[in-house]
């Protein structure tokens, strides 16, 4: 038998933390927090049901393992909540990462993958806006300070993916916008309101990219959308399901692409910016640009809760979990967790750390790559063109737990 622990006063000693992470001080440092969870326990019963997983080992080991599951559409469905049956709620259910096989696989080889000569292409767009939006930087703090987020790590992303996709640049900001606020349905705990806020834009995209699916049709080219309708035609018989798939995937990859490379780009330039020793090894040391990016990602990833269904009854950390009981991988506490990482809470670019900042198993994230490379290309060209900057004023963070975001990071010429 596996350990029973769910006493009352486990429960309410979670809520009690669960509660500080909402907080503004909980989403700016959620990380003593965490810490307080895992004291509890590798694994501990969420107030609201199922289980909060906060131990590395129990968090990799549910990723890779094909007994944990996504909360798919079929889940759902069976859910009583609002939370999961909201329109935006099950749209995102039917995109690639909310999929498990055999139709996630089916979905992935229809999605190809960011190949090497992909990734070279795109490259070559990043280092441009690179360079245009940091001589943009430049020119603002001429004149004192300047807000980075808005300036270059908002920008960067949607520049990159809608230059592949082929998108206009007149219609980058509202898809950015959109972006952000369908997040919500995405979060661990969201409100009615937030909810309705995600609704209302993940009906804004699905037009948005139903109608571009049905431009691309009646002019196919060479590019991701049109090659994507060429894939799902020879899979799919039926038209208008095959222009369902390719919209899926569009959405998935502006998603994906978006929201959280933003905030990775936001985070690694937090890091670099309010240490001056930081800046000063990285212009020195650029062989480090990508460990320093790496320890980005484990010391304070962009995403912070990943969700698994058990496919059966099991154990898990000695606790008991039924099938279809849901798990949250508190990733942000694992990633912290000092049985993996010692001295988890220094900043350390010269570790090379384990994370799960980009989920692990048939569910690695597809845009791992791109990533990887819009926060290196911009961490290499930043240190090396402007003068070493500094960091005017904490940044506020926006009310979420599992998906961060900086609203601002303002920064000076040091």
């Amino acid at each position: 038998m596996g350990q029973v622990t769910t006493p009352s006063v486990d429960r309410r000693a979670t809520v009690s933390l669960i509660s500080r992470l909402r907080t503004a001080e909980g989403q700016r440092d959620p990380f003593p927090i965490y810490a307080q969870l895992r004291s509890r326990g590798g694994v501990v019963p969420a107030p609201w049901g199922g289980h909060l997983v906060t131990g590395f080992e129990l968090c990799d080991q549910t990723l890779r393992s094909a007994n944990w599951l996504e909360p798919d559409t079929h889940w759902r469905e069976k859910q009583g909540a609002h939370r999961w049956n909201a329109p935006s709620a099950r749209e995102i259910s039917r995109t690639l990462p909310a999929l498990n096989p055999p139709e996630h696989t089916r979905v992935r080889r229809a999605a190809g993958s960011f190949d090497r000569n992909t990734i070279r292409r795109i490259g070559r767009t990043v280092h441009r806006t690179v360079d245009r939006l940091l001589e943009s930087l430049s020119d603002q703090l001429r004149d004192g300070e300047a807000d980075f987020a808005a300036l270059v790590s908002e920008e960067l992303p949607v520049a990159t993916i809608g230059d592949w996709l082929g998108l206009p640049a007149a219609d980058w900001p509202r898809l950015r916008e959109w972006t952000h606020e369908q997040v919500y349905t995405q979060e661990l705990l969201p409100s009615a309101s937030q909810l309705a806020r995600s609704d209302a834009a993940m009906a804004e995209l699905r037009s948005y990219f139903l109608a571009l699916v049905r431009d691309r049709r009646n002019n196919l080219a060479d590019d991701p959308v049109s090659e994507w309708i060429r894939t799902w035609d020879s899979l799919e018989p039926d038209q208008e399901e095959a222009d369902e798939g390719v919209y899926l995937l569009a959405l998935f990859v502006l998603l994906a692409a978006l929201e959280t490379t933003s905030t990775l780009l936001s985070l690694m330039t937090l890091h670099l910016v309010e240490d001056p020793d930081r800046w000063n090894l990285v212009a020195d040391r650029p062989d480090l640009v990508p460990a320093f990016v790496e320890e980005t990602l484990r010391f304070d990833p962009p995403s912070h809760v990943i969700s698994r269904v058990a496919a059966m009854d099991c154990t898990l950390g000695g606790v008991e979990v039924r099938a279809e009981e849901m798990v949250h991988l508190m990733v942000g506490a694992a990633h912290r967790d000092p049985a993996k990482h010692p001295d988890p809470d220094r900043f350390d670019p010269h570790r090379k750390p384990a994370h799960l900042a980009f989920s692990g198993g048939i569910h690695y994230c597809l845009g791992a790559p791109l990533a990887r490379l819009e926060a290196q290309t911009l961490l290499r060209q930043l240190v090396s063109r402007l003068p070493r900057l500094a960091l005017v004023r904490r940044p506020t963070m926006a009310p979420r737990v599992a998906f961060r975001r900086l609203l601002n990071l303002d920064v000076a010429l040091a």
